[in-house]
């Protein structure tokens, strides 16, 4: 064997379609695009959800809703977290710097505190808003709620 007689295994290659190539290759004529119409015409692409004339799908559903531009989005934190960050870490201070560096929040999020779980340190919390719940459950453990 050498690379003068090496070929692909049996029936693994097919010879391409040569489409159009006069009448006595069986592909001349239309070329296989059947007679007439925008089909058959070079150049030819329908619009992206085009049904061939019906109705299409995205004009036949109503609108609906709206985008509130004033709307305010606050990345949730609950106290349960503060309270392993606060064991973990041994911090008294939890603020925005803080979740950042444990990997809770990116920079530019707003940071809400909720009050799922218990919480038995007494910490200093720095945060953008917080539940009723959570601000509650800090005072009662005896820190601080500071709003920025």
């Amino acid at each position: 064997m050498n690379l003068s007689n090496l070929k692909p295994a049996e029936g693994s290659v097919k010879t391409r379609k040569r489409i159009g190539r006069g009448t006595g290759s069986g592909l001349g004529g239309t070329s296989t695009r059947g007679h007439k119409g925008a089909k058959s015409r070079s150049g030819y692409s329908k619009k992206i959800g085009f049904e061939g004339g019906q109705m299409p799908l995205q004009r036949r559903l109503p609108k609906f809703g709206f985008k509130n531009i004033n709307r305010v989005e606050y990345k949730a934190i609950n106290i349960e977290v503060l309270q392993e960050l606060a064991t973990a870490k041994n911090l008294s201070k939890i603020d925005l710097a803080a979740l950042k560096a444990a990997g809770f929040i990116s920079s530019n999020q707003l940071v809400k505190i909720l009050g799922k779980g218990t919480l038995s340190v007494k910490l200093e919390v720095e945060a953008n808003a917080f539940s009723k719940t959570a601000e509650d459950a800090i005072v009662a453990a005896g820190g601080t709620v500071v709003k920025i």
